[in-house]
Parts: C-alpha cells; sequence; structure tokens
C-alpha cells in the first residue's frame, strides 16, 4: 500500500519565529488527531526555508508521522558554493526529506534534468528522501506536449535509478499553470497525468514498483478541492503552497483523504 502524503511548501515566507508558530498549530492538531487514526494514515511534511529546518524539526521531534524537508540542496557535500547548503547539513538539522526540481527552481534558477538527476543522487546518497517535481507550462499543454515533457522529466532526472532506489522516492506532479494562478487542474486532468506517470513507472520497472510509489498533486490544491482530488485513485496526496500557511487551511486537507 502506498503512502498518502500531505506536503507543505512555504516557500520564501515567514520568519523564524512564524514558522514556529505555524508549526506548533500544526503540532497540536497532529497530537490531538493522531495521523494513524486518520483516514489514509497519511505522512505530514513541512518544507520549511533553510533557516527554519533546524528550529521546525527541533520542536516537533517525536511525533509520528510528522517530518520536516529543505525546499532545494546542492549538488556537491562540501566546497566553495557560497550560500548553498549541501545535503548533509540539510540532514543535521534533522530534516528527512528535500524537493527536487520544484518548478520554480527550474523556470528562476535554469535547473536543468542533468542537473536534478545529481541531486537526486546527493539526496539519497545522504539518507534523505528525495520528493522530485514534474510538470508542464500552459504553453506545453496547450499545444498538446504535457505527456512528452512529463515524460521527458522523469527520464532523465529518475529513470537512471535502479528499482530498489526509486522505491524511496516520492514524485509531485506540478501543473506549471495552476501554480499561484487560482486555477487547478480538474480532477480528471489530475487523474489523467497521475495515471499516466505510473504507467511510465511500470513499463520502466515493473506493477509492483509503480503501484507503491506515491505521486501528489501540486497545484493550487486548498482545503475547498482537496478532497475532490484526493479522491483519484492515482492521487496520493498534495504538496501544498499558499494553503500551507494557513493551520487551519492545512490541517483541513490532512483530513481529506
Amino acid at each position: 500500500m502506498r503512502k498518502k502524503i500531505v506536503a507543505g511548501n512555504w516557500k520564501m515566507n515567514l520568519t523564524v519565529q512564524e514558522g514556529l508558530q505555524l508549526s506548533a498549530e500544526i503540532a497540536d492538531f497532529v497530537k490531538n488527531n493522531p495521523l494513524e487514526k486518520l483516514n489514509g494514515n497519511p505522512a505530514v511534511i513541512m518544507f520549511t526555508p533553510f533557516t527554519h529546518v533546524y528550529s521546525v524539526s527541533d520542536s516537533v521531534k517525536g511525533l509520528k508521522g510528522l517530518s520536516t524537508g529543505a525546499q532545494n540542496c546542492h549538488t556537491e557535500e562540501k566546497g566553495a558554493f557560497t550560500g548553498e547548503t549541501s545535503v548533509s547539513m540539510i540532514k543535521s538539522a534533522g530534516a528527512l526529506n528535500v524537493l527536487v526540481g520544484h518548478s520554480e527552481r527550474r523556470a528562476y534558477f535554469g535547473e536543468t534534468n542533468e542537473v536534478l538527476a545529481r541531486k537526486v543522487k546527493a539526496a539519497m546518497d545522504a539518507g534523505l528522501t528525495p520528493m522530485y517535481c514534474c510538470g508542464e507550462v500552459l504553453e506545453e499543454r496547450n499545444a498538446s506536449n504535457h505527456f512528452e515533457v512529463v515524460k521527458e522529466q522523469l527520464e532523465k532526472g529518475l529513470f537512471w535509478l535502479s528499482a530498489e532506489e526509486f522505491a524511496k522516492v516520492v514524485i509531485a506532479y506540478e501543473p506549471v499553470w495552476a501554480i499561484g494562478t487560482g486555477v487547478t487542474a480538474s480532477p480528471g486532468q489530475a487523474q489523467e497525468m497521475h495515471a499516466y506517470i505510473r504507467g511510465l513507472i511500470k513499463d520502466k520497472y515493473n506493477n509492483e514498483v509503480a503501484e507503491n510509489t506515491s505521486i501528489l498533486y501540486g497545484g493550487s490544491c486548498n482545503a475547498k478541492n482537496a478532497a475532490e482530488l484526493f479522491a483519484n485513485k492515482d492521487v496520493d496526496g498534495g504538496l501544498i503552497g499558499g494553503a500551507s500557511l494557513k493551520a487551519e487551511d492545512f490541517c483541513t486537507i490532512i483530513q481529506s483523504f
């Protein structure tokens, strides 16, 4: 049975103090509503800014099913890379997860599939779980190239992994045209792409690996539409942006399975 996951991507928001307040509210919810007793037994991840990882990780230590992650990592373990953060630094701060290939990293920082493959390797070598993001922009969807775009992102970024290694990866599908726009892919569009991704995994590896891979939806998922999106058989949760900054909304999403 593949894992259900609700992940909050705080992006470049919240001071450390504000982040600790938010994590405390989420932690209180989890204490009062043990995740293993909720529908779907979801895991919850908070992807915080680098400055917050240690303090937020420490504040939720010991809460079953609740963990933290970094929003990015460097490909190298150490060196003269001013301003960058290595996977060992992330792990030492208490995080268990790291985002790789978020659409904003691809668009604003020019990260290629080849660079992202190296980040995946670095994360896995450090024992972190990479959450690999893939998805198309509006022009690619309008040109009906969205399947090919996602296929290339997966082939170059992940499909060099062995089946054993791939089993440790989580995938987040991001229709880039739906991020921060208020436009959400319809449940049918989300299911179509998630099923397509699962089919690619089956073709590359096998049915068991495909059926055990968690694939999250990441495109303007919120407290109002999460339940409808999560009801799709191939949608295993969400990578939540803006709605993850409000404890009430985020906790509603956690209960949406």
